[in-house]
């Protein structure tokens, strides 16, 4: 599979490379506290992180048709990562988004764009149906981006992602190529989003408070 690079102004998404390992590393250690408590975990036990293998499994996902990983830059300077991964052809045709940015970059609307590159490829260029995100209840950033974008909810999926050492509550959304023939980043630049676009039910939210109670 061939991936492009996708820009808008100074955002841009392009494939992941081997030579990027360095300066993955590099980022996750400096973001180590903006990011820890968001990130993907074994419940298994802790196991050591080895960039080259990450990026060598990413692209082997890729090879095989299963996913499209990215590095997200600003400027030219590398700034986060964006994975669109469990993509299914056929009569499921859809996919999911993963993703991460440097705190430096946060609010300035790095994200959403490369969220909506993202999608807009997958939709456009590879054919996919569906797009999904999950979102733990309490990243009000993360929440925030499919706000802007005009994701539909979806709802609550308890202890769905193993995250920071524990099962963790997410809310999901989702959009189908047919809800935004104009494509996701027009309609954003293009301020049509619905105004009630990503919103989450109250009675959602406060289930995702309590602990689910098990036995």
């Amino acid at each position: 599979m061939t991936i492009p690079v996708l820009r808008d102004g100074s955002v841009a998404i392009r494939p992941i490379r081997i030579r990027d390992a360095k300066t993955l590393e590099r980022e996750l250690l400096d973001n180590r506290a903006w990011l820890r408590k968001w990130e993907a975990t074994n419940p298994g036990g802790p196991v050591g992180f080895d960039a080259k293998a990450s990026i060598r499994s990413l692209l082997a996902h890729s090879r095989s048709g299963h996913g499209v990983p990215f590095i997200i830059e600003v400027d030219g300077e590398l700034a986060g990562q964006l994975n669109v991964s469990g993509m299914s052809y056929g009569s499921l045709s859809s996919a999911s988004i993963g993703y991460w940015v440097a705190e430096r970059f946060a609010g300035r609307d790095v994200t959403p764009t490369a969220v909506a590159l993202a999608t807009d490829h997958v939709f456009f260029g590879l054919g996919l149906h569906r797009m999904e995100i999950c979102i733990r209840p309490e990243n009000a950033p993360s929440l925030r981006v499919v706000e802007k974008l005009g994701f539909r909810y979806e709802g609550l999926r308890r202890r769905f992602i193993h995250i920071n050492g524990d099962w963790r509550d997410h809310f999901c959304f989702a959009l189908t190529v047919e809800e935004i023939p104009e494509g996701v980043l027009q309609r954003w630049r293009d301020g049509r989003v619905p105004a009630t676009a990503g919103r989450v039910p109250d009675a959602d939210r406060t289930a995702a408070e309590r602990p689910l109670r098990l036995g």
